[in-house]
């Protein structure tokens, strides 16, 4: 290789900044938190999604990841699962504080307070490390500010992997900032689906068949009150929207906000 081919820069700052790893936790085989510098250029909204991505010969390569720290954060926090064979994910479980990080400039999502009509009561759905997004809204004022209950739900396989969810509302609680408004209103409810666990199930049969509301000791959906957002498998947010949509709740999104929303990106 030349030395001007050498010098020649491999990522478009125009596109991606290069930040730097500080911290990394692995929770289990399957899932794992990171987090990063935060340009001080970078804005964001609570729930958005940015690419994130690795150099790899030479190319960057970046997958969509939601920001899991709040907008108010000097860093930026990530939620990932690990796939054997994923192109980014198989390389990016490696990563060690210290290392380069791409982190693309245009945050973007429908998983934002905005695209939301006003209610009541702010349901989150999620499986999986869909619940990333709900980590940074629930560490949001605002969240607090607009809903007098917000209830937060993370259906996993095995109970090992609600560690994360159950880690962030144990310490919002604590939190100098958030944990007042938080107190109250903050309701964080887990299901399994392989293990035994204090509630078991799909969070589809478990709204389905009203499990959830006598649980919560809440009403049933109403779209007069309630609004919500829906993050993880593909299947899980076209089951639970339908769900939604037949208790009389409209999709809405930044350009029409309605009484809720899905989040359509996937890291691989």
């Amino acid at each position: 290789m030349s030395e001007t081919v050498a010098e020649k820069p491999a990522v478009n700052p125009k596109l991606a900044s290069v930040e730097k790893v500080l911290s990394v936790h692995h929770y289990t085989d399957r899932l794992f938190k990171f987090r990063i510098t935060r340009p001080q250029s970078f804005r964001f909204r609570s729930g958005e999604f940015v690419m994130i991505g690795l150099l790899q010969d030479g190319k960057p390569l970046l997958r969509a990841y939601s920001v899991a720290s709040p907008n108010w954060d000097e860093e930026l926090e990530f939620f990932s699962i690990k796939v054997p064979d994923g192109p980014l994910t198989s390389v990016l479980q490696k990563i060690q504080p210290g290392d380069d990080v791409l982190l693309g400039k245009k945050p973007t999502g429908t998983l934002v307070l905005d695209a939301l009509t006003p209610g009541k009561r702010l349901y989150m759905f999620s499986t999986g490390t869909g619940f990333a997004p709900f980590a940074s809204l629930m560490r949001d004022p605002e969240t607090y500010e607009k809903f007098d209950e917000v209830i937060i739900t993370h259906t996993c396989r095995q109970v090992n992997e609600l560690a994360y969810s159950v880690e962030m509302a144990e310490n919002l609680i604590k939190d100098p900032l958030i944990g007042e408004m938080a107190e109250g209103k903050l309701r964080h409810y887990t299901t399994c689906t392989r293990e035994e666990h204090p509630h078991t199930g799909r969070i589809t049969d478990l709204i389905e068949s009203g499990k959830l509301f006598s649980d919560l000791g809440v009403p049933p959906l109403d779209p007069a009150t309630d609004r919500a957002m829906i993050c993880g498998s593909m299947e899980m947010i076209k089951d639970t929207a339908a769900l939604l949509e037949k208790a009389g709740l409209t999709e809405g999104s930044n350009a029409q906000p309605a009484e809720f929303v899905i989040e359509k990106a996937f890291a691989g």
